[in-house]
């Protein structure tokens, strides 16, 4: 154990987030999230939820600032109705921690697959709230 790093994040997922450059993407997935197929680089945290994983790793992760859009959610599919009550629980975490670039880009469903595939590493979550499935752009430490 460390000082200062959250106790819920994994050894496993400390050593992923220091290896991510600048531009890199990680997707935090929620349960329903086809991980293990799309991952390069797969994390299990099955027994945490999404917004409590995003609050720490926005602890030790800087978004990127030279792209428009530092922050992706899957968009809910066309004839879904759903509005996902998490959204607006991570644009509250986002604000909390201040993140330098707060905007969200509304990503469609299968090309937020695609992107997936392409990600430095997907983390499998236990979170039962559909289109939970968040995406972070690295930026660099000034």
């Amino acid at each position: 154990m460390l000082n200062k790093i959250p106790k819920n994040l994994s050894p496993e997922l400390v050593k992923v987030l220091m290896e991510m450059g600048h531009g890199d993407e990680i997707v935090i997935a929620d349960g329903n999230y086809p991980a293990a197929s799309n991952a390069k680089r797969l994390v299990r945290c099955d027994g945490l939820g999404v917004p409590e994983l995003l609050v720490s790793i926005l602890e030790l992760l800087p978004m990127d600032t030279y792209q428009e859009y530092a922050i992706g959610l899957m968009e809910v599919a066309k004839g879904d109705d759903t509005f996902p009550k998490i959204w607006e629980t991570y644009q509250k975490i986002i604000q909390s921690a201040e993140v330098e670039n707060q905007k969200i880009e509304m990503i469609e469903r299968q090309d937020f697959y695609d992107r997936s595939k392409t990600a430095y590493a997907i983390i499998a979550t236990g979170e039962e709230a559909i289109y939970a499935n968040i995406l972070l752009k690295k930026g660099v430490v000034r």
